[in-house]
C-alpha cells in the first residue's frame, strides 16, 4: 500500500480552521464525503465513535483519525493541515495541526492495520512534519507524502 493510493490530492485541504477537535473532524468527514461519495453525517459519526474509545492523536501534532465506512471498496485518507493547532487528548498532550484521517471498508482488518502503521511512522519523521506545516499547497503535500513514503521504502 502506498501513500499515494489512498491519498487523492483533492482529498488534502492545505489550511483550514477549526477551533476544536471536533469542528477538524467534521471538516474530514466533509471532505471524505465530497471525494468518496458518502455521507458526511456518517463518516462523521464513524470518526466520533473511534474517538470515543481512545484519542487518535499520536504526538507531535499529529493525528490518525479513522473509521470503517460502508460504501468504501478501499482504503482513503485525507489529510488536514490546520491553521492553528487543537486540543486532540494527545498522548503527549501537545495540540494538533497536521491530521491524516484514514477511511477502511468494513472488512479491511489487516490493510486498515498495516495503512495506520505506515501513516504513523512516516509522520515521525521530524523533518517531514516541520516540510508539511511549510507546505501551500495540496500538490506539495501530496509530494511530501508521496516522496517521503518512496524514500524510507
Amino acid at each position: 500500500m502506498q501513500i499515494g493510493d489512498i491519498l487523492d490530492r483533492a482529498a488534502i485541504a492545505a489550511r483550514v480552521s477549526a477551533p476544536n477537535k471536533r469542528q477538524a473532524l467534521t471538516l474530514a468527514a466533509e471532505i471524505a464525503a465530497r471525494n468518496f461519495g458518502l455521507d458526511s453525517a456518517v463518516v462523521l459519526e464513524g470518526l466520533l465513535a473511534r474517538e470515543a474509545a481512545g484519542s487518535t492523536g499520536v504526538g507531535h501534532g499529529v493525528a490518525v483519525p479513522h473509521a470503517r465506512l460502508e460504501g468504501l471498496t478501499r482504503m482513503r485518507g485525507v489529510f488536514l493541515r490546520l491553521d492553528q493547532p487543537v486540543d486532540f487528548e494527545a498522548v503527549d498532550d501537545q495540540p494538533v495541526d497536521l491530521i491524516f484521517a484514514l477511511f477502511a471498508p468494513p472488512n479491511a482488518s489487516s490493510e486498515h492495520l498495516r495503512a495506520l502503521a505506515r501513516v504513523s511512522r512516516l509522520l515521525r519523521q521530524g523533518d517531514l512534519r516541520e516540510h508539511l506545516r511549510q507546505a501551500h499547497t495540496p500538490d506539495a503535500i501530496h509530494a511530501l507524502l508521496v516522496q517521503e513514503q518512496s524514500a524510507a521504502a
